[in-house]
């Protein structure tokens, strides 16, 4: 009964605001970038594609930067040595093969004939410069992925052997994702490392143009890529933070995709003879971390439990995901290694309990304050579990933030008691959901410590066997199940809104290979 009525009421709350936010908004422009006309009826013809998301990218240093925005923007400029395809198959980057020669080294052939965007050749030691530096500069945002990597040894020009500090079962992973992105050594070293980053250079499909800071980035096709000429001349992605904006550019031909559709719009979209609506699952958990910083009140186990119990989240699925998602109490969702299934697809949830669990815990009603930070991106969501926490005696304090402030934010580890957060998985590996809670990691973020748990998961860093790395992760995921350094509410859909003229299959690595998106042909 409390499940319907929560939805309905949200439904109804989320009707009004989408009648007013129609009343007073304005309509898109119907330009491209270049601000030629992209109305329905040139649909592709002027070889632009246009996305519309909500988040910018951090920079153009794939090594300093944390979210899959921002890699879903750089795949297109910087390539790595190992892609992955649809189905998270290994495929050839700008390796053609590899091989592991003993547990601490792998051997990759480059490829050859390929050149950066300024026409400087890909050699051997341009990966020497590009992994050493992220594996040895502990400043960098993606360093934590990589710092096992002692050398990378330059065997000859298109041959290199990049050697750890002990086994790696990931280590294909780790090459196959942001932080391993290809970077051009001469053109850094004669220039350094501030004007790369007002001219950044890569070796992918497309090329620099333009960054407008939470605005929009250009790119234009790379002439020379190694593996043919691209399919359009010019990528815009522009940050559109409100969802009714993205919805409205969609409606009015300004974009070509919109991420992040809502599930109030999804009709509305559907409506038009020359719009559609994508949904695929995507790795991306809706979550909420808890500090426990000694004096914090989410450090008391009651108050975290209480927490979670206080919350109806397939409530949450039915009324502000639209059904577009799945309940879960842990983050290694299916396709993840290490997935423990008996925790997906389950849900705790007794207000009573939680009510009296707050008592336990020494707190009057109204007497259990909090805030909670989120991005703008996830602001009802959010406000759906403040008003269901209040109603068993918290005080909620709402953290409602721009993205590029929850991102500053976020980086900088300066929440309160708690963080919401849809966290990816571009590794599609239990630790990249973990590592976080490791001693050195959680410092500062959530302050997490369970030495059982540290142990297990430093033991998994390293165990090339996988039938007990699998078991060690489960492990993990019961303990977490108990201690809640997190609330898991559930695994997200992701809905995109198309162009007719355009073909898109969402991955669910969330990443935008522009090539991958194809004109329809007239």
């Amino acid at each position: 009964m409390k499940k319907r009525t929560w939805a309905s009421m949200w439904l109804t709350l989320l009707a009004v605001v989408l009648v007013l936010s129609a009343c007073s908004g304005q309509s898109g422009s119907g330009t491209t970038a270049t601000g030629t006309e992209k109305g329905s009826e040139s649909g592709a013809s002027s070889k632009t594609l246009t996305i519309a998301t909500p988040t910018d990218i951090e920079s153009f240093d794939p090594h300093n930067n944390n979210n899959t925005a921002s890699e879903a923007v750089l795949v297109n400029v910087f390539d790595y040595l190992l892609k992955n395809d649809s189905n998270q198959n290994k495929v050839p980057g700008l390796a053609t093969s590899w091989e592991q020669v003993n547990d601490t080294t792998w051997r990759f052939k480059l490829r050859e004939g390929v050149t950066f965007h300024n026409g400087d050749p890909f050699t051997s030691a341009d990966v020497k410069y590009t992994i050493e530096r992220v594996a040895k500069d502990e400043t960098l945002k993606q360093n934590s992925y990589f710092k096992n990597i002692v050398e990378v040894k330059e065997v000859d020009e298109h041959t290199v052997d990049i050697v750890t500090d002990g086994p790696d079962p990931l280590l294909l992973n780790r090459l196959s994702k942001m932080g391993a992105g290809i970077l051009p050594a001469k053109y850094i070293q004669d220039n350094g490392f501030d004007a790369f980053l007002k001219n950044p250079v890569g070796t992918g499909p497309y090329k620099f143009s333009k960054w407008t800071k939470d605005d929009r980035v250009e790119l234009v096709k790379n002439e020379n890529y190694f593996d043919g000429t691209p399919k359009w001349d010019q990528v815009v992605f522009r940050v559109v933070p409100e969802a009714s904006t993205r919805v409205s550019e969609l409606l009015a031909g300004g974009v070509d995709v919109a991420a992040s559709i809502p599930s109030t719009d999804i009709a509305r979209i559907e409506g038009e003879a020359d719009k559609k609506i994508v949904k695929a699952p995507i790795q991306r958990v809706l979550q909420l971390i808890f500090r426990q910083t000694e004096g914090t009140i989410t450090a008391d186990p009651k108050v975290r439990e209480a927490v979670e119990l206080a919350i109806d989240k397939q409530g949450i699925v039915d009324s502000i995901a639209g059904g577009a998602g799945v309940v879960t109490r842990t983050s290694v969702t299916p396709g993840n290694f290490g997935a423990d299934p008996s925790l997906y697809q389950t849900s705790l949830y007794d207000q009573e309990k939680a009510k009296q669990l707050l008592k336990e815990a020494g707190y009057a009603e109204g007497e259990a304050e909090m805030t909670i930070s989120v991005s703008s991106q996830y602001k009802e969501q959010a406000e759906v579990v403040a008003a269901m926490l209040e109603q068993v005696g918290f005080k909620i304090n709402l953290d409602v933030l721009e993205p590029s402030a929850f991102s500053e934010r976020y980086s900088s580890k300066s929440f309160k008691e708690i963080f919401m957060i849809g966290i990816g998985n571009s590794l599609f590996d239990a630790s990249n959901n973990y590592n976080r809670y490791m001693l050195e990691e959680a410092k500062g973020e959530s302050d997490y410590n369970n030495p059982e748990v540290e142990k297990l998961l430093q033991s998994a860093l390293v165990n090339m066997d996988p039938a007990s790395r699998e078991k060690e992760y489960q492990q993990v995921q019961q303990i977490f199940a108990e201690d809640r350094p997190a609330v898991y509410l559930y695994q997200m859909e992701g809905v995109y809104g198309t162009s007719a003229s355009v073909n898109f299959e969402p991955r669910k690595d969330e990443m935008f290979y522009a090539d991958e998106i194809t004109p329809v042909t007239q």
